[in-house]
This record gives structure tokens, sequence and C-alpha cells, in this order.
């Protein structure tokens, strides 16, 4: 029997009709990649509680409730993460019902969990998105078997559609990517904004695209946000990274940009709009599918811009060179 999102939450609900509480945990990228399927369950459940933390945190800082009547979401790409894997250990110990993200099917954290979903990750843009569409299907899965979602039908529609579309409009990029690259690849910051399901993805690309990879500063601002202090910043040149929302939050995206607008910033966007997604996604489902699409488009703006720093995106100072940090 193939092991789905589907399958592992009727077996939980088997197991416990009272799970009332769903924490996301993991570190860096993975934790990022967490964030539509805790978003999802924030806004449309009724009566759990969501939250997404990073993985030390729920080590060192557990809420006092995590137990039986909890389901933990860990995440580790290669399965390494060592306060991943002691936070998928860690939750199941508490008796909590643990579900983990992994590229590896043999990795350690894999083997501390309840039940895996292994992904995909090399073989296309697509695939860069894979661990966060399982986390935004395990949310989906949750909120319909525990109390019904009344727009399951339109979310497996947009699932079905979206690998394919992103990796449609992940090879019609490169020309915006390259002017992008070119653009960007003296700076020494770049502000990157976004809201919504996709403030998940705004983090990561500043944090990992960019500083990690890039060794750019990338400070991350909510697009809400931005006029309650970061608008200051905003001046002749100052560099922008937008992601826009087709969506609810669509507001506090193009507001935002209006602003950078009026004062000459340099400003690129990436705007779900442009990129068809409500080719594949109804009005009601549509805010929680914009992270994947915007990020699987980012990867060809972020290799770009590598190949025009001269800086691949594998090279590291600390990372995988250091034992102890």
């Amino acid at each position: 029997m193939t092991v789905t999102p589907k399958s592992i939450i009727e077996d939980i609900k088997k197991k416990n009709p009272n799970i009332n509480r769903v924490i996301f945990t993991g570190c860096g990228a993975s934790m990022a990649d967490l964030y539509p399927g805790y978003y999802f369950i924030a806004h449309e459940s009724k009566k759990m509680i969501s939250a997404i933390m990073q993985a030390n945190e729920f080590n060192y800082d557990t809420p006092k409730d995590v137990g039986e009547n909890t389901i933990v979401i860990t995440a580790s790409l290669g399965g390494t993460t060592p306060e991943s894997i002691a936070a998928t250990k860690h939750a199941r110990e508490l008796g909590a019902h643990v579900v983990t993200l992994s590229h590896d099917a043999n990795s350690a954290i894999v083997k501390e969990a309840e039940y895996q979903l292994i992904h995909g990750f090399e073989e296309d843009y697509a695939n860069k998105t894979a661990k966060m569409t399982l986390a935004l299907q395990l949310a989906v899965e949750i909120v319909n078997q525990f109390e019904g979602y009344e727009f399951y039908d339109e979310a497996q529609t947009a699932f079905d559609g979206l690998f394919d579309l992103i990796n449609h409009e992940a090879n019609m990029v490169t020309p915006a990517a390259e002017e992008f690259a070119a653009k960007y690849k003296d700076d020494k910051t770049i502000y990157v904004l976004g809201s919504g399901a996709t403030a998940g993805a705004a983090y990561s690309t500043a944090s990992f695209l960019f500083m990690e990879m890039q060794w750019i500063s990338a400070p991350t601002i909510h697009s809400g946000e931005f006029f309650h202090g970061p608008f200051e910043l905003a001046l002749k040149n100052t560099p922008y990274l937008l992601f826009v929302n087709d969506g609810p939050t669509r507001h506090l995206d193009a507001r935002a940009l209006e602003f950078m607008q009026r004062f000459d910033a340099k400003i690129t966007v990436i705007d779900a709009k442009d990129h068809n997604l409500a080719s594949i996604a109804s009005k009601n489902v549509i805010d929680y599918f914009n992270p994947m699409l915007i990020t699987g488009v980012m990867r060809v703006y972020a290799e770009k811009l590598s190949e025009a720093r001269k800086h691949p995106l594998t090279q590291r100072r600390y990372m995988w060179k250091l034992e102890n940090y």
C-alpha cells in the first residue's frame, strides 16, 4: 500500500479522533517549507491550534500540552539535522503522533518517526517544492478528516496541476532571471518581502538562497509590516525582491510595491498572477498555493544570480566544513 498524506491522517484518526493541536517543527529551509501547512490550519480550522516552531526551541521549550492529542510534523531534507532528529524523537517520547518529511528514506530522522513521507528534490523545479507541498497536503487532510473542509475537492484539483504549472513557468523565466541577476549581482543587501502563506517562502529565500548560498545580507520583511518601520529605508535604488500573492493578501503586497515605486527603489517582482496560478487553483484555495509556485520560479532567479556572481549555490564557509557549531 502506498503511503500518502491521506492514508497517514486516516491512520492517526483511527488511533485518536480527539486531535486538537498540530505543531510543525524543523530548522532552516525545512522549517520554512512547513509554513504553508501551518498557515492553512491556522486559517481554515475552527477547532485546532496550529503552531510552527524552530526544532531546538521545541526541544528546549516544549509546549506543555504536547501529547497524545497532538500531531507533530517534522522535516529535514537530508534527514541528518541533529535538532530536527531530536525533535522527532522528543515528540514521540511525549506520546504525539509524529510525521516526518525527508528526501532520504534511510536517514536518521525517518527512523525516529512514526510516519514517513519521502519526497523528490533534484528531478526538476517542481520537486524543489515537494516538501512544502506535502506539508500542505497533510494540513488539508487534517482539517478535512477531523472537521470537514468544504473546498477539499478544489484543493485536490490545484495539487493535481501544481507541479506541471511550476515546471512550465520556471522554464519560461530565464530572460527575467538573467535580467535580475545582472541588476543585483553587485548588491550587498537585498530586502525580501512577502505575505500570507508566502511569508515563509520570503524568509527561506532571504536566509538560504541569499544569505547562506550567496553571502548577501537579506532582511525579510512581511509586506504588511513594511509600513511599520522598514519603509524608512525605501530610497532610490534600494534593492527589493517582492513576492506578490494571487489571493486574499495581494493588497498587502501591492501596497508595498506602490510605495517603493514612489521613491524609485530597485524592485523585482515575482507575481503568482503573472505565472497563471489561477489556472489551477480556485479563489477558495489559491492563497495556499502561492508559495510553491513562487518558490519554484525563484529557484531559476537564484541560479542565474549565482552564475552572474560566479558564486555557486553549493559554496559555503561553515556548513559541511565545521564539526562543532
